[in-house]
């Protein structure tokens, strides 16, 4: 598989905001945030997208919420709420082919979360 940015933020080779780390996951500030608090949860396991996990992976990409909701927790916005999601390929708005938990928080979140028309029915 070919190396990500993720890969890069991950050996420490170009700087994060890091905001969690232990063995399996990382968890850094969105570079360009699309809420007032924009954070992203990876595995330390590069898996290109939803599609790729595999039976053995659940418990990692269970450890990715838990690490979403204790940071939620610390940071004090747990209780207000806040997003978590995860794109999937082009039409699911993935860019970095390595997964990845965006979690939002700071405003009130619409639904649905897109404006345009999806391309599939245009």
């Amino acid at each position: 598989m070919a190396e990500t940015i993720f890969d890069k933020i991950i050996d420490k080779s170009i700087p994060a905001e890091i905001l969690y780390e232990d063995d399996k996951a990382l968890a850094f500030k969105d570079i360009n945030p699309q809420a007032p608090i924009h954070f992203l949860v990876i595995p330390k396991k590069q898996i290109a997208t939803i599609n790729d996990i595999t039976e053995e992976d659940e418990a990692l990409v269970g450890h990715l919420y838990t690490v979403a909701a204790k940071l939620a927790s610390e940071l004090g916005f747990a209780h207000e709420g806040y997003r978590a999601v995860m794109n999937c390929n082009e039409f699911g708005g993935q860019t970095v082919y390595h997964i990845h938990l965006h979690v939002l928080a700071g405003k009130l979140m619409g639904w649905p979360p897109y404006t345009d028309k999806p391309k599939h029915l245009e």
